[in-house]
């Protein structure tokens, strides 16, 4: 079967930031996106992907199962799976959320892309027993379908009032400085084994 010709966008090879406002930016500029960030981070390693931010504000696993197969129009070599903040600040059900998360990986595995699936906490307020189901899933995913694993995308962000918005969750520019070097270091690995390297 002969393949498209490549466009501009194929030229490079992709990773897709999948997320919600954390991957976004919410609340600060385009260049201090994680996202943009792990860019230069990326360019100046040598290494030839190119980032593509595909994080949309609130959105849910659900969502995500919504937008995944457009988005794999741009062929991602790596999808950085960064979903599951807002199931948790609104208490969906954590059974729903591990399906979706689920079909959300199989249809990159689909289109052969590796995952860095990114480790989400859930605020207390559901209690105990809600929260401890719901930060299992990540780790029970990551094992079970063999995944590169960040097990908190917001380690010694969350909470922290010097790296955090006054919402308490989404982080200012320093916090998403933060957020990047926790993702670079496990991205690295996976681009320097896609051959890739200029």
């Amino acid at each position: 079967m002969l393949s498209p010709a490549p466009v501009d966008s194929k030229e490079r090879p992709v990773v897709l930031a999948f997320g919600d406002s954390l991957t976004a930016g919410f609340g600060v500029n385009e260049e201090e996106s994680y996202p943009s960030r792990l860019q230069v981070k990326i360019t100046s390693a040598g290494f030839p992907h190119k980032v593509v931010n595909a994080g949309v504000s609130g959105d849910t696993t659900a969502g995500g199962v919504r937008r995944i197969r457009w988005l794999m129009k741009h062929e991602p070599e790596i999808v950085i799976l960064a979903l599951g903040a807002n199931d948790g600040l609104r208490g969906l059900s954590a059974d729903e959320m591990r399906r979706n998360l689920e079909t959300i990986i199989k249809i990159c595995r689909e289109h052969n892309a590796r995952i860095l699936l990114a480790g989400m906490k859930a605020l207390p307020n559901y209690g105990a027993d809600y929260t401890q189901e719901f930060e299992a899933v990540f780790p029970e995913l990551a094992k079970k379908h063999d995944l590169n694993f960040l097990p908190f995308l917001l380690e010694g962000v969350a909470g922290e009032r010097e790296y955090t918005q006054p919402d308490g969750l989404h982080p200012v520019a320093e916090g998403y400085s933060i957020v990047t070097d926790l993702v670079w270091k496990r991205l690295e690995p996976m681009l320097a084994v896609s051959g890739h390297r200029q």
